[in-house]
């Protein structure tokens, strides 16, 4: 009976991680650029159950365990904003932007320019160019970007947008404030930029919802197996101290 109230424990813990993934797809379904994240799971096996009566002496017991969570880097649908300081990307390359913590990466284009005419992210991280981060005059006007990232203005050009692909962007680790790190970064060769668009969530509403539900119901089902088997081994125990009586 502890076994079996063992392997519900460890589906009503990979349950609550998995819980934790689509409250966070669902807080992040109007974050521009957002990419959501899908968890794997896989059987894990242990002959443990030992008992001189059974058949054969070691019974496996097959327990549940999250092992990994994948990155889902499907596009977002592209939104016209008409602002000149929006940009989306058509494919499967980031933006690079400097941080404290070192350069990290982001499918969010949605740019502005700070006090000093640094073109930054929404969270104030430089957005960096070919050059390092990208700088502004303020009588500068009329920023064109094009689809291999160049930057000009009023003023002439201004660079070139950094934009970066991955060979395994599975390797990216993701951070706070839609950014990712790690990986080996290279130039994007399959990667075009879009002026006044903003690629919205990749996340959907209603799938994460009728997911969060079965989530649910499933948690539900372990929890009443749990009780089931504590009630079982509760009438066991006093059944047994009846006869010993």
């Amino acid at each position: 009976m502890e076994n079996a109230q063992l392997i519900s424990l460890s589906r009503q813990i990979a349950l609550q991680r998995q819980m934790d993934v689509v409250a966070n797809n669902m807080a992040n379904i109007n974050t521009s650029g957002f990419k959501a994240e899908n968890i794997l799971f896989e059987e894990y096996v242990m002959p443990v159950a030992r008992d001189q009566d059974f058949p054969s002496l070691d019974q496996p017991l097959s327990y549940v365990q999250d092992w990994a969570t994948v990155h889902d880097l499907s596009g977002g649908a592209m939104v016209q904003t008409g602002n000149d300081l929006d940009v989306g990307l058509n494919g499967d390359g980031f933006f690079a932007v400097q941080t404290p913590a070192g350069e990290r990466w982001t499918r969010s284009g949605a740019f502005q320019l700070s006090a000093n005419g640094t073109l930054v992210d929404l969270n104030g991280n430089p957005v960096l160019g070919e050059g390092g981060p990208m700088q502004f005059g303020a009588e500068e006007t009329g920023i064109l970007i094009a689809a291999d990232g160049s930057v000009s203005s009023s003023a002439g050009p201004k660079g070139r947008l950094r934009l970066v692909e991955f060979a395994n962007a599975q390797e990216l680790t993701r951070e706070g404030n839609n950014l990712f790190a790690g990986g080996t970064p290279v130039a994007a060769t399959n990667t075009s930029a879009m002026q006044g668009f903003i690629e919205r969530s990749n996340v959907s509403g209603v799938a994460e919802m009728a997911e969060m539900i079965r989530v649910t119901r499933a948690y539900e089902s372990a929890a009443n197996l749990a009780q089931k088997q504590d009630e079982l081994r509760r009438s066991a125990i006093q059944r047994l101290g009846d006869a010993n009586a």
